[in-house]
């Protein structure tokens, strides 16, 4: 009798740590398992916004798939999917196509633009290794083009971040701290640069709490950081932003829009014929697809709704790693000959927000607060803990911030 195969697709966090969890609790006689990633790494998308600034190497931030994956338990495939055929249960990719009995969907996210003109084409994303490392050099080019020009532009040191969430409000805090860097580099006086964090909502950090976003947006505040709050985006161009607040049309003058203020999940598993809504694909209580049994959903593609509130669990990284550790256990019972599977329940630790590298503010455990210091030490020890479940003590003292002073 053939082994079974389990094919995972994306090396996210909840697809990596699938691909873990499995090879440990499953034999080379157990099951063939498969992960195909676009990339030879997995990345920590929790530090992207570090990149993006300037303040973090990319290096550091991205993880060599086989430096964590056991290539004599796990087939890594480097490739590109183009679809998935739920009816012949086989993925197709750019070389080659893939048959299985489980499937692990983790394909993570896209940026979700909500139709506003010129966004798509001009604003600057935070989702990749590429992408960040594309906003770093255009802010560096900015600045060192500015005095190398007869009349400089104002736009080259005008940087607009659209949405005040987490994404949006981690990215102008590591600004925050890059900014005097740039300025002493590139001889440019630190008022002549702007940073401008555009939120719809009427208050940044939607839903968090009123004393820990008073906080941040003080912090932030004291740095330089300008906030429109209330402000809806109505269009993008090359070299400017335009928002509408209080019924008044507004414009900045920026060729430097980055857009952190909506995601959604992959756009594949809508082309693939799976019931979606913008890309997240309602499942059953143990995450398989309601169309697909032998399909798994976890991170940015899953929804699931939290019964207590009525809303679908955020894509964050925290449930994404949780609901792997949840679908791996599970394969491996129904592999073992076990139907008795167990139903996805979040284990909600907290969460906490980098305002800058030495800056934070958090809710942990019991609804406790944190500022400061110690919401910035928790914030590496939650960092630091992903590592060490990932790949072990090498790769913490490889990859982790273990420095909780700077």
């Amino acid at each position: 009798m053939n082994n079974p195969n389990i094919v995972i697709l994306g090396a996210g966090y909840g697809g990596i740590m699938t691909a873990v969890k499995l090879q440990k609790s499953l034999g080379p006689n157990d099951a063939n398992i498969t992960l195909v990633n676009k990339h030879s790494y997995h990345y920590q998308t929790t530090w992207l916004h570090e990149n993006a600034a300037g303040t973090l190497h990319h290096d550091r931030t991205r993880i060599n798939i086989k430096d964590v994956v056991n290539t004599s338990q796990v087939n890594f495939v480097q490739d590109t999917v183009t679809s998935i055929l739920p009816e012949e249960k086989k993925v197709v990719l750019e070389n080659g196509e893939l048959s299985y009995d489980y499937l692990v969907i983790g394909l993570g996210f896209e940026a979700a633009t909500f139709g506003i003109p010129g966004l798509k084409e001009n604003a600057f994303t935070i989702n990749s290794i590429n992408s960040a490392r594309l906003i770093r050099q255009h802010i560096e080019y900015n600045f060192a083009k500015y005095n190398n020009e007869a009349n400089p532009k104002e736009e080259r040191l005008n940087i607009v971040v659209g949405g005040a969430g987490f994404t949006g409000i981690e990215f102008v805090g590591e600004l925050a701290n890059r900014i005097p860097e740039l300025c002493k580099e590139y001889d440019i006086p630190r008022e002549k640069v702007r940073i401008i964090n555009v939120e719809a909502a009427p208050t940044a950090l939607p839903g968090f709490d009123p004393e820990l976003v008073e906080y941040a947006m003080n912090s932030l505040e004291a740095r330089g950081v300008e906030f429109k709050i209330g402000a809806m985006i109505k269009e993008v161009t090359e070299n400017k932003l335009v928002f509408e607040k209080d019924e008044q049309r507004e414009e900045i003058a920026t060729n430097t829009v980055v857009w952190a203020a909506g995601v959604r999940g992959n756009s594949l598993v809508e082309e693939s014929g799976f019931e979606a809504n913008r890309g997240r694909i309602p499942v059953e209580a143990d995450l398989r697809s309601k169309q697909y049994s032998d399909v798994f959903i976890v991170g940015d593609c899953a929804l699931i709704f939290n019964e207590e509130t009525e809303r679908p669990y955020p894509p964050t990284a925290q449930i994404a790693i949780q609901m792997a550790e949840n679908t791996a256990e599970n394969i491996a019972k129904l592999i073992k000959g076990d139907d008795h599977i167990e139903p996805f329940k979040p284990d909600l630790k907290g969460t906490v927000a980098s305002l800058g590298h030495n800056d934070a503010i958090g809710v942990v455990f019991d609804d406790k607060k944190l500022f400061g210091w110690s919401a910035t030490a928790m914030k590496k020890v939650i960092d630091n803990r992903y590592l060490l479940k990932l790949g072990g003590p090498s790769l913490l003292l490889k990859k982790g911030k273990l420095n909780f002073f700077k």
